[in-house]
């Protein structure tokens, strides 16, 4: 397989996985998720960004050749703008090259390396561009980055032999992706107020609080995918994803996920038809979430706003019954709250 099949796409469908700083994912997604919306609809390719409150993201790139590397392009150029205008008011005398890292399965990286690194000195010699692998493996994962730098025509050349490269050599064995590490606390909102998970402590955020307020004033998203305004995105994962996109940039507030931003946006509107949900939780994990004298489960009710009802013991049954009542919004937040409790009691972080 030669670069021309990458470029002529012959039914090729490929995925990218570009690993960015949290100030580089801000750019690519542009003020109101503008940016990034422009390079989906023009390169018809599909471009998901990472969740969660990180230092760096991934931004996965999908679909057929010809739409990949024309987002892929679209993201060069826009890195390539940042730099210039970065170069302004700069005293440096030489404009630095455009960066980035790919992560790869790190069982490919042999066949992109060539034995005595022959091939990844070709891909060096004939496009231009720096590459380095990676040594090791990125954290939890069995992936490794490879970065990138030069011109964008050389970074994009580069990365279409890459590609050649993986096409030939699929991967070996299971690949543990690499999902980057949350550097800080997650957000949640109850009651019209931010608070920052710390532990099984949410902690008042008032400064979060007046920026989520700022951005339902603002926001040109609506309360429902129903509603006016969602036209044009075909899907609710689409709305929701641009509705994380927006908040990230416009008030740098990050959520573990797009339901919890999703809620964010909704302002935790109580006023919505009561709902009921249930849960199925061992009998030796109740006690954590219960608490000392119903302190846990306090907290979570009084968070959450919804009603929270533990069944007794039965006889013969290794599980107790949880039945969440309230709006869609508080029986999600108190789902996740009991969650987190049991995943920090799993790992022995808990206390009561």
């Amino acid at each position: 397989m030669d670069t021309g099949v990458i470029e002529g796409g012959l039914n090729v469908t490929l995925t990218i996985r570009l690993l960015m700083h949290g100030k580089e994912v801000g750019s690519i997604i542009g003020k109101k998720g503008e940016s990034v919306k422009k390079m989906r609809e023009e390169s018809g390719a599909r471009i998901n960004i990472s969740e969660g409150n990180c230092p760096e993201r991934i931004i996965t790139l999908a679909g057929p050749t010809t739409a990949i590397f024309k987002a892929f392009s679209m993201i060069i150029e826009k890195l390539e703008e940042d730099i210039s205008s970065s170069m302004t008011n700069s005293t440096a005398t030489s404009k630095p090259p455009v960066t980035l890292r790919i992560v790869v399965p790190a069982s490919q990286c042999g066949s992109l390396i060539g034995k005595g690194g022959c091939k990844i000195k070709e891909i060096r010699e004939s496009t231009g561009a720096q590459v380095q692998v990676a040594g090791d493996m990125l954290p939890n994962s069995t992936e490794r980055a490879i970065t990138i730098a030069g011109t964008p025509q050389s970074i994009i050349e580069c990365v279409k032999q890459i590609c050649v490269v993986m096409l030939e050599s699929p991967p070996k064995g299971v690949t543990i992706p690499y999902r980057p590490k949350p550097s800080g606390s997650p957000v949640i909102f109850a009651g019209g107020q931010a608070y920052a998970v710390q532990g099984q402590h949410a902690i008042p955020q008032p400064d979060l609080t007046k920026l989520h307020q700022l951005a339902m004033q603002q926001s040109p998203f609506p309360i429902a995918p129903n509603n006016q305004g969602f036209q044009g995105r075909s899907t609710e994962e689409e709305w929701r994803q641009e509705a994380f996109d927006y908040l990230f940039v416009r008030c740098n507030i990050c959520f573990v996920d797009t339901d919890l931003c999703f809620l964010a946006l909704a302002g935790m509107d109580t006023s919505a038809q009561t709902g009921s949900h249930e849960l199925t939780i061992p009998n030796d994990l109740i006690g954590c979430i219960i608490g000392r004298q119903g302190a846990k489960i306090n907290e979570i009710r009084q968070m959450s706003g919804a009603q929270i009802k533990i069944a007794n013991q039965v006889e013969g049954s290794s599980d107790r019954q949880v039945t969440i009542t309230g709006s869609p919004a508080s029986i999600s937040l108190a789902e996740y709250l009991i969650n987190a409790r049991l995943s920090s009691e799993a790992t022995g972080l808990a206390a009561n």
